[in-house]
C-alpha cells in the first residue's frame, strides 16, 4: 500500500503540460483531478492544484466523501521535468524537505505520467476566481487592530486555481500535519464562497457553503466573516511570492 500512495504522490505531481521539449509554467496554472481505485477496491477522487509556484495535492474517498491524503510543496522545471520539494505529505512525512522529479505527456486537456495508467483531466486554467494564487496566513484581528503572524515552520497555506481552493496546516521542520480542507470557491461583488467536499477533522462539514467578505489590499487577501465553527474571523493571507522576496 505504501508502494502505491508513493507512486500517486508522484503522479499528482507531475501535472505539467509542455512546448516542445520544454514545460511552460504558464501553461501549468489551473487544477486537475482523477478518479481511479485504490488497492481495496474502493473508488477515490483526487484533485491537484497549481498556483503561485505551489501545487498541492488531496484525495478522499468517493463512496462517503472521508479524507484520505494531502502532499504538496514548491517545484521548478529543468528541460522536460518537474522536480517539486515537499512541504507537506501525509502519506510519509520523512518526504518532508526532499525532492523528486517526474516525466509527463500531455494529450488536449488530458494528462498520463510514465509508469501509471491514470489520466488527468484539466478543471480550469486558472481563471474564474479573483484569488488564483498561493497564500500563507500573516495577520488576525484581534480588539479592532490587525494582529501581524510571523512565518514560522508551522505554516497555513491557501492555495487557490480561478474554481477550486484547499487550505493546509503543517510544520515543515517535523513533518506534522493539523488538518486540510477544500473544494469550490467564488469570487462574486466581494463575497468568497467556499463549498467543502472534504474536511480532514470532520467529515459531517463535506456539503456545506461559508460565505466571506474579502478584498485585496497591496495585493494581500483580507477575509472576514464566521468560522466553520461559527465564530468571527478577521485574516489577512499574504501571497507567496512577496513574502519569499523579503
Amino acid at each position: 500500500m505504501k508502494t502505491l500512495f508513493l507512486s500517486i504522490a508522484a503522479v499528482l505531481f507531475s501535472l505539467f503540460p509542455s512546448t516542445g521539449n520544454s514545460i511552460s509554467p504558464e501553461a501549468l496554472t489551473g487544477a486537475w483531478e482523477t478518479t481511479f481505485k485504490n488497492d481495496d477496491g474502493r473508488e477515490v477522487h483526487a484533485v491537484a492544484i497549481m498556483s503561485g509556484g505551489y501545487v498541492s495535492s488531496a484525495a478522499y474517498y468517493t463512496d462517503d466523501n472521508s479524507f484520505l491524503y494531502t502532499m504538496g510543496g514548491s517545484w521548478k522545471v529543468e528541460g522536460n521535468k518537474i522536480i517539486q520539494t515537499y512541504e507537506f505529505n501525509t502519506q510519509d512525512s520523512e518526504m518532508v524537505g526532499k525532492s523528486e522529479s517526474n516525466e509527463y505527456k500531455i494529450e488536449g486537456n488530458k494528462l498520463t505520467f510514465k509508469g501509471d495508467s491514470r489520466v488527468w483531466t484539466r478543471i480550469d486554467n486558472g481563471t474564474g476566481g479573483d484569488l488564483a494564487n498561493a497564500f500563507l496566513i500573516t495577520g488576525r484581528q484581534q480588539n479592532g487592530e490587525i494582529v501581524e503572524r510571523p512565518i514560522r515552520a508551522r505554516k497555513t497555506m491557501k492555495i487557490l486555481s480561478g474554481t477550486r481552493f484547499q487550505w493546509i496546516a503543517y510544520n515543515v521542520d517535523t513533518g506534522e500535519f493539523s488538518g486540510t480542507g477544500g473544494g469550490t470557491y467564488t469570487t462574486i461583488n466581494g463575497k468568497y464562497t467556499e463549498n467543502i467536499e472534504f474536511f480532514s477533522r470532520n467529515v459531517n462539514r463535506v456539503g456545506a457553503s461559508l460565505e466571506f467578505d474579502y478584498k485585496v489590499v497591496d495585493k494581500a487577501w483580507h477575509h472576514s466573516g464566521l468560522s466553520s465553527t461559527g465564530s468571527p474571523i478577521y485574516e489577512v493571507w499574504t501571497p507567496r511570492e512577496i513574502i519569499e522576496k523579503n
